[in-house]
Protein backbone atom coordinates (compact mmCIF):
# COMPACT_ATOMS: atom_id res chain seq x y z
CA UNK A 1 0.00 0.00 0.00
CA UNK A 2 1.46 3.34 -1.05
CA UNK A 3 2.52 5.77 1.68
CA UNK A 4 0.92 8.59 -0.30
CA UNK A 5 -2.50 6.99 -0.31
CA UNK A 6 -3.74 8.41 3.07
CA UNK A 7 -2.89 11.93 1.95
CA UNK A 8 -4.61 11.44 -1.42
CA UNK A 9 -7.71 10.03 0.25
CA UNK A 10 -7.81 13.01 2.62
CA UNK A 11 -7.58 15.40 -0.33
CA UNK A 12 -10.37 13.51 -2.05
CA UNK A 13 -12.60 13.76 1.02
CA UNK A 14 -11.79 17.42 1.56
CA UNK A 15 -11.91 18.80 -1.99
CA UNK A 16 -14.13 16.25 -3.73
CA UNK A 17 -14.46 16.10 -7.51
CA UNK A 18 -11.75 18.70 -8.38
CA UNK A 19 -9.21 16.75 -6.30
CA UNK A 20 -10.10 13.52 -8.09
CA UNK A 21 -9.73 15.09 -11.55
CA UNK A 22 -6.41 16.74 -10.69
CA UNK A 23 -4.86 13.66 -9.10
CA UNK A 24 -5.92 11.35 -11.94
CA UNK A 25 -4.61 13.85 -14.49
CA UNK A 26 -1.22 14.15 -12.77
CA UNK A 27 -0.92 10.38 -12.41
CA UNK A 28 -1.78 9.75 -16.05
CA UNK A 29 0.72 12.41 -17.18
CA UNK A 30 3.56 10.44 -15.63
CA UNK A 31 3.84 11.22 -11.90
CA UNK A 32 3.77 7.88 -10.01
CA UNK A 33 0.62 7.98 -7.89
CA UNK A 34 -1.60 5.09 -6.66
CA UNK A 35 -4.48 6.10 -8.90
CA UNK A 36 -6.12 2.65 -8.95
CA UNK A 37 -6.33 2.61 -5.16
CA UNK A 38 -7.67 6.16 -5.16
CA UNK A 39 -10.42 5.15 -7.59
CA UNK A 40 -11.29 2.18 -5.38
CA UNK A 41 -11.63 4.56 -2.43
CA UNK A 42 -13.77 6.95 -4.49
CA UNK A 43 -16.09 4.10 -5.45
CA UNK A 44 -16.37 3.08 -1.81
CA UNK A 45 -17.24 6.67 -0.81
CA UNK A 46 -19.95 6.69 -3.48
CA UNK A 47 -21.68 3.87 -1.58
CA UNK A 48 -21.99 6.21 1.41
CA UNK A 49 -23.64 8.83 -0.78
CA UNK A 50 -20.68 11.23 -0.73
CA UNK A 51 -20.26 11.14 -4.52
CA UNK A 52 -22.18 10.22 -7.63
CA UNK A 53 -20.66 7.14 -9.26
CA UNK A 54 -21.49 8.22 -12.82
CA UNK A 55 -19.98 11.67 -12.35
CA UNK A 56 -16.89 10.12 -10.80
CA UNK A 57 -16.46 7.92 -13.87
CA UNK A 58 -16.85 10.79 -16.35
CA UNK A 59 -14.39 13.01 -14.50
CA UNK A 60 -11.81 10.27 -13.98
CA UNK A 61 -11.94 9.08 -17.61
CA UNK A 62 -11.60 12.62 -18.97
CA UNK A 63 -8.71 13.37 -16.60
CA UNK A 64 -6.93 10.13 -17.52
CA UNK A 65 -7.25 10.74 -21.27
CA UNK A 66 -6.05 14.34 -20.86
CA UNK A 67 -3.06 13.22 -18.80
CA UNK A 68 -2.20 10.50 -21.31
CA UNK A 69 -2.29 13.08 -24.09
CA UNK A 70 0.21 15.19 -22.18
CA UNK A 71 2.47 12.15 -21.82
CA UNK A 72 2.12 11.44 -25.54
CA UNK A 73 3.13 15.04 -26.34
CA UNK A 74 6.16 14.79 -24.06
CA UNK A 75 7.24 11.58 -25.74
CA UNK A 76 6.70 13.06 -29.20
CA UNK A 77 8.74 16.16 -28.42
CA UNK A 78 11.65 14.78 -26.40
CA UNK A 79 11.30 11.11 -27.32
CA UNK A 80 14.17 8.80 -26.54
CA UNK A 81 16.08 11.39 -24.47
CA UNK A 82 13.26 11.49 -21.92
CA UNK A 83 13.03 7.69 -21.81
CA UNK A 84 16.80 7.35 -21.34
CA UNK A 85 16.68 9.87 -18.49
CA UNK A 86 13.85 8.02 -16.77
CA UNK A 87 15.60 4.68 -17.23
CA UNK A 88 18.94 5.84 -15.77
CA UNK A 89 17.64 8.36 -13.24
CA UNK A 90 18.85 7.64 -9.68
CA UNK A 91 15.35 8.37 -8.38
CA UNK A 92 13.89 5.54 -10.49
CA UNK A 93 10.68 7.35 -11.41
CA UNK A 94 9.98 4.39 -13.66
CA UNK A 95 11.70 1.02 -13.00
CA UNK A 96 14.05 -0.06 -15.83
CA UNK A 97 12.26 -3.40 -16.02
CA UNK A 98 8.98 -1.61 -16.72
CA UNK A 99 10.55 0.35 -19.58
CA UNK A 100 12.01 -2.80 -21.11
CA UNK A 101 8.70 -4.63 -20.95
CA UNK A 102 6.87 -1.61 -22.35
CA UNK A 103 9.21 -1.48 -25.35
CA UNK A 104 8.71 -5.18 -26.04
CA UNK A 105 4.93 -4.97 -25.76
CA UNK A 106 4.62 -1.79 -27.85
CA UNK A 107 6.83 -3.02 -30.69
CA UNK A 108 4.87 -6.27 -30.78
CA UNK A 109 1.28 -5.06 -30.37
CA UNK A 110 1.17 -1.33 -31.14
CA UNK A 111 -2.33 -0.01 -30.49
CA UNK A 112 -3.34 -2.98 -28.40
CA UNK A 113 -0.32 -2.32 -26.18
CA UNK A 114 -1.82 1.10 -25.45
CA UNK A 115 -5.14 -0.51 -24.53
CA UNK A 116 -3.50 -3.18 -22.35
CA UNK A 117 -1.37 -0.54 -20.64
CA UNK A 118 -4.58 1.08 -19.39
CA UNK A 119 -6.30 -2.11 -18.29
CA UNK A 120 -4.30 -5.27 -17.56
CA UNK A 121 -0.71 -3.97 -17.42
CA UNK A 122 -1.25 -0.63 -15.72
CA UNK A 123 2.28 -0.72 -14.27
CA UNK A 124 3.73 0.00 -17.74
CA UNK A 125 1.02 2.42 -18.90
CA UNK A 126 3.19 5.55 -18.63
CA UNK A 127 6.20 4.07 -20.51
CA UNK A 128 3.89 2.91 -23.30
CA UNK A 129 2.43 6.43 -23.53
CA UNK A 130 5.90 7.95 -23.88
CA UNK A 131 6.88 5.29 -26.43
CA UNK A 132 3.77 6.07 -28.47
CA UNK A 133 4.88 9.67 -28.82
CA UNK A 134 8.54 8.83 -29.37
CA UNK A 135 7.69 6.34 -32.12
CA UNK A 136 5.38 8.90 -33.81
CA UNK A 137 2.35 6.62 -33.41
CA UNK A 138 -0.66 8.39 -35.03
CA UNK A 139 -2.41 10.48 -32.37
CA UNK A 140 -5.93 9.61 -33.56
CA UNK A 141 -5.25 5.91 -33.17
CA UNK A 142 -3.55 6.57 -29.85
CA UNK A 143 -6.56 8.53 -28.64
CA UNK A 144 -8.95 5.76 -29.71
CA UNK A 145 -7.11 2.93 -27.96
CA UNK A 146 -6.35 5.15 -24.98
CA UNK A 147 -9.98 6.20 -24.47
CA UNK A 148 -11.21 2.61 -24.79
CA UNK A 149 -8.59 1.45 -22.32
CA UNK A 150 -9.36 4.18 -19.80
CA UNK A 151 -13.07 3.35 -19.87
CA UNK A 152 -12.15 -0.12 -18.64
CA UNK A 153 -9.17 0.94 -16.51
CA UNK A 154 -11.17 3.60 -14.66
CA UNK A 155 -14.56 1.89 -14.63
CA UNK A 156 -13.27 -1.36 -13.10
CA UNK A 157 -11.77 0.01 -9.85
CA UNK A 158 -14.64 2.45 -9.39
CA UNK A 159 -17.17 -0.37 -9.76
CA UNK A 160 -15.23 -2.71 -7.47
CA UNK A 161 -14.93 0.00 -4.83
CA UNK A 162 -18.66 0.62 -5.08
CA UNK A 163 -19.44 -3.11 -4.80
CA UNK A 164 -17.10 -3.99 -1.93
CA UNK A 165 -17.36 -0.73 0.02
CA UNK A 166 -15.24 -0.82 3.16
CA UNK A 167 -13.13 -3.72 1.82
CA UNK A 168 -11.67 -1.62 -0.99
CA UNK A 169 -8.12 -1.78 0.41
CA UNK A 170 -8.08 -5.59 0.26
CA UNK A 171 -9.48 -5.46 -3.28
CA UNK A 172 -6.67 -3.07 -4.24
CA UNK A 173 -4.01 -5.48 -3.03
CA UNK A 174 -5.63 -8.31 -4.97
CA UNK A 175 -5.79 -6.23 -8.15
CA UNK A 176 -2.13 -5.27 -7.81
CA UNK A 177 -1.09 -8.89 -7.39
CA UNK A 178 -3.17 -10.02 -10.38
CA UNK A 179 -1.70 -7.27 -12.56
CA UNK A 180 1.87 -8.30 -11.69
CA UNK A 181 1.11 -11.98 -12.29
CA UNK A 182 -0.41 -11.25 -15.69
CA UNK A 183 2.56 -9.09 -16.63
CA UNK A 184 4.98 -11.84 -15.62
CA UNK A 185 2.93 -14.41 -17.57
CA UNK A 186 2.94 -12.22 -20.68
CA UNK A 187 6.69 -11.72 -20.42
CA UNK A 188 7.30 -15.45 -19.96
CA UNK A 189 5.10 -16.22 -22.96
CA UNK A 190 6.96 -13.72 -25.12
CA UNK A 191 10.36 -15.07 -24.05
CA UNK A 192 9.24 -18.64 -24.74
CA UNK A 193 8.09 -17.61 -28.20
CA UNK A 194 11.41 -15.89 -28.96
CA UNK A 195 13.32 -18.92 -27.69
CA UNK A 196 11.28 -21.21 -29.93
CA UNK A 197 12.06 -19.03 -32.96
CA UNK A 198 15.75 -19.06 -32.08
CA UNK A 199 15.80 -22.86 -31.79
CA UNK A 200 14.11 -23.20 -35.17
CA UNK A 201 16.68 -20.90 -36.79
CA UNK A 202 19.56 -22.82 -35.23
CA UNK A 203 18.10 -26.11 -36.44
CA UNK A 204 17.64 -24.75 -39.97
CA UNK A 205 21.22 -23.39 -40.00
CA UNK A 206 22.58 -26.73 -38.79
CA UNK A 207 20.66 -28.58 -41.48
CA UNK A 208 21.96 -26.32 -44.25
CA UNK A 209 25.56 -26.62 -43.05
CA UNK A 210 25.60 -30.45 -43.32
CA UNK A 211 27.24 -31.79 -46.57
CA UNK A 212 24.80 -33.32 -49.03
CA UNK A 213 25.47 -36.92 -50.20
CA UNK A 214 26.75 -37.24 -53.78
CA UNK A 215 24.53 -39.18 -56.21
CA UNK A 216 25.90 -42.69 -57.06
CA UNK A 217 26.26 -43.90 -60.66
CA UNK A 218 24.15 -46.93 -61.55
CA UNK A 219 26.15 -50.09 -62.33
CA UNK A 220 25.51 -51.87 -65.68
CA UNK A 221 23.37 -54.96 -65.40
CA UNK A 222 25.89 -57.09 -67.31
CA UNK A 223 29.55 -56.55 -67.72
CA UNK A 224 30.85 -57.06 -71.24
CA UNK A 225 32.92 -60.27 -71.62
CA UNK A 226 36.63 -59.81 -72.36
CA UNK A 227 37.46 -59.86 -76.05
CA UNK A 228 33.83 -59.61 -77.14
CA UNK A 229 33.21 -57.44 -80.12
CA UNK A 230 31.05 -54.44 -79.65
CA UNK A 231 27.45 -55.25 -80.21
CA UNK A 232 28.09 -59.03 -79.90
CA UNK A 233 26.03 -60.99 -77.43
CA UNK A 234 28.88 -63.49 -76.88
CA UNK A 235 26.83 -66.60 -77.98
CA UNK A 236 28.10 -69.07 -80.69
CA UNK A 237 26.05 -69.57 -83.88
CA UNK A 238 24.36 -72.94 -84.30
Amino acid sequence: MSALLPYLVNWLQEYGYPALWGLVFVGAAGIPLPITLLLLAAGAFAVLGDYNLGLLAVLAISAAVAGDSVGYSLGRRWGSRLLDYLEHSPRHWIPPQALSRARQLFHKRGGWAIFLGRTVFSAIGVPITLLSGAERYPYRKFLLFDALGEVVGVGLPLSLGFLFGASWEAVGEILGTISLLLLALALATWLSYRLLLLLRRLRATHTESQPRPRPQLEEPERAASPGAAPGSSGSLPL
